[in-house]
């Protein structure tokens, strides 16, 4: 038996990176899964249907663009609608942007928002609310070490990480109360196809102020993941935990 059988994880971008990593670590420890990726693809569904079979698990799919928020909205009232219990939410999505203050316009701005803070709070705001009605539940926001730490050319994206770690910690403390834990992990720098936004000038420069000497795998986060969601952690709330091999 493990702590997760028949426990139901709805996973944001769960098709690849850090998101896919995760699925597979929840299926593995018995978890059923709810994803919610941006399109339908073959291969997605290939390799979800996979993972069904190999850890003996259900797996709902959903689909919607996170900067539609009219088809984000309706999808996630279907979620709520036919899933009455939702264990977890690994709200793990995102976009990134690098570019310089003077060169990041404000349309740019809202982009990388759209996505990466309001969206995660439509999310978050509809999916609580099944959580309330069951008094349990445990939410984790992927922030980023950009979101804590101040680096030139990341407005966009560090600002808009830095805006979900607040919004972290503002939730934990209306929803704790109920049962409900909520926390940001805040990763360093990943081996993911997201990461490849960085020169390889770039990613050595991280390397060379990380203590470990190394750029993190997509396991470390989520382990992180998996451990913020057991009753392990059932004392930690509105915490940022930084995986970032000590930068």
């Amino acid at each position: 038996m493990h702590e997760f059988d028949g426990k139901w994880v709805l996973i944001t971008g769960a098709n690849r990176g850090i998101g896919k990593g995760i699925a597979e670590l929840f299926a593995r420890e018995g978890a059923n899964l709810i994803t919610l990726c941006r399109s339908h693809s073959s291969e997605t569904d290939s390799y979800l249907s996979s993972l069904e079979q190999r850890c003996g698990i259900q797996i709902k799919r959903y689909y919607a663009d996170l900067s539609d928020h009219d088809v984000l909205n309706a999808t996630l009232k279907s979620i709520v609608s036919e899933n009455k219990v939702i264990d977890v939410l690994v709200n793990n999505a995102g976009i990134a942007f690098g570019a310089s203050f003077l060169m990041t316009s404000v349309k740019k701005l809202k982009e990388v928002f759209e996505v990466n803070y309001f969206s995660q709070i439509m999310i978050m705001q509809m999916i609580v609310k099944s959580m309330l009605k069951n008094r349990s539940g445990v939410i984790l926001n992927m922030a980023s070490v950009g979101g804590i730490e101040t680096n030139p050319g990341y407005l966009a994206y560090g600002s808009s990480k830095a805006a979900l770690i607040y919004a972290t910690k503002c939730l934990s403390k209306e929803v704790g109360i109920y049962g409900i834990r909520v926390n940001a992990i805040a990763p360093g720098l990943i081996e993911t196809q997201m990461g490849n936004y960085k020169s390889e000038d770039e990613k050595d420069k991280v390397v060379q102020r990380t203590s470990l000497r190394r750029t993190g795998e997509v396991d470390d986060i989520a382990q992180m993941v998996l451990y913020l969601s057991s009753d392990k952690a059932k004392y930690i709330t509105g915490q940022v935990i930084r995986v970032d091999g000590g930068r």
